[in-house]
């Protein structure tokens, strides 16, 4: 693709030779030169310098480096769209394999793609164009839209709802039991069912080996837009808000209600009946054990404020020096005290 057509394609502004054969993208460190790369940190600025790539995606113009620049107001979004245009996945031919296992009572849309060693249950529906991969298994009553794409292995459970153009990535289990055991005089756990379902609105992601249980009563929902990465942990009735980000290893306990544009990073724990508000970030391995404001931004375990956390554990290495220069100040007054009292006497 020639460098013009791609500018036009992502409508940013041309500034070096339109006429370059562009055959893919990569990363700055390791484009070619014939391969487009992007700046969209300011931090890496100093890496344009050493790139090969024959073109760069910037904000702003720089001065004196040689790849052409694409002027764009968001560099690394017109990156991923670029990247689109060079690599589509595979996508399996329409129709159902002869190994594949669909109930009688299941009505599935037209253009679907369901492989070898699916398995349907009863009374399933599934909207049109969905793609199954092997080895996905969908439960009874489970009701599926449009665009639906399944990898394999990946689990729908009984009645669980799914929106349209949801992703499911490997080994995803929408609406398995979630975790409640009642206490028994004898010390044994009497198992809680779990009557509820679990439902992903229009635009959600799972990525590989995340759990979203289903509710013991009620329903856990995962809203739309929502992007949750791999091995997280989502408890039995609770409420993941639109457009939230969740990173890998994050838990939250069961009724852990997150409000819109929550950004969780890794290994991020939430300990369950606790709401975070529209728009916080929660850096990661940070442990939420209350409420969380608006707009708030927080770290630490136990998590506050993330300014303040900052200040804290850039104090924190100094405090064996802190505590024996109390200690010898603590000596020094105890010495001058004792001396103004032999004075006195």
């Amino acid at each position: 693709m020639y460098l013009s057509d791609l500018a036009g394609a992502l409508a940013c502004e041309l500034r070096g030779d339109g006429g370059l054969d562009i055959t893919g993208v990569a990363g700055m460190e390791q484009a070619g030169p014939t391969e487009l790369t992007f700046l969209a940190n300011p931090k890496y600025a100093p890496k344009v310098k050493h790139t090969q790539a024959a073109a760069i995606l910037v904000k702003e113009f720089i001065e004196d480096i040689a790849p052409a620049q694409l002027i764009s107001i968001n560099p690394y979004l017109d990156f991923a769209r670029a990247l689109g245009m060079f690599y589509q996945p595979p996508k399996p031919a329409p129709g159902i394999h002869p190994l594949a296992h669909i109930a009688a009572s299941a009505r599935i849309g037209e253009n679907a793609s369901i492989g070898p060693f699916v398995s349907v249950g009863e009374n399933v529906t599934i909207g049109r164009d969905a793609v199954l991969h092997p080895h996905v298994v969908i439960y009874e009553g489970a009701q599926i839209g449009d665009g639906f794409l399944a990898h394999s292995h990946s689990v729908v459970r009984e009645y669980c709802q799914v929106g349209n153009r949801v992703i499911l990535q490997n080994n995803t289990v929408i609406g398995g039991d979630g975790y409640g055991f009642a206490k028994q005089a004898d010390g044994t756990h009497y198992k809680i069912v779990q009557s509820g379902v679990a439902i992903l609105e229009d635009d959600v992601e799972i990525q590989t080996l995340t759990s979203i249980d289903r509710a013991s009563t009620g329903e856990t929902r995962v809203k739309r837009g929502a992007k949750i990465d791999s091995l997280v942990q989502v408890g039995h009735g609770c409420v993941v808000g639109e457009d939230n980000i969740i990173c890998s290893q994050t838990g939250l306990a069961g009724s852990s209600i997150l409000g819109k544009n929550v950004l969780l990073a890794g290994q991020v724990g939430i300990s369950g009946h606790l709401t975070i508000h529209d728009n916080a970030v929660i850096y990661a391995q940070s442990g939420i054990g209350g409420d969380v404001e608006a707009g708030a931004v927080m770290s630490g375990s136990p998590a506050f404020e993330a300014r303040e956390w900052l200040r804290a554990i850039t104090a924190f290495p100094k405090l064996p020096v802190i505590l024996r220069t109390m200690r010898q100040l603590e000596k020094r007054v105890a010495e001058l005290e004792g001396k103004s009292d032999k004075s006195h006497a």
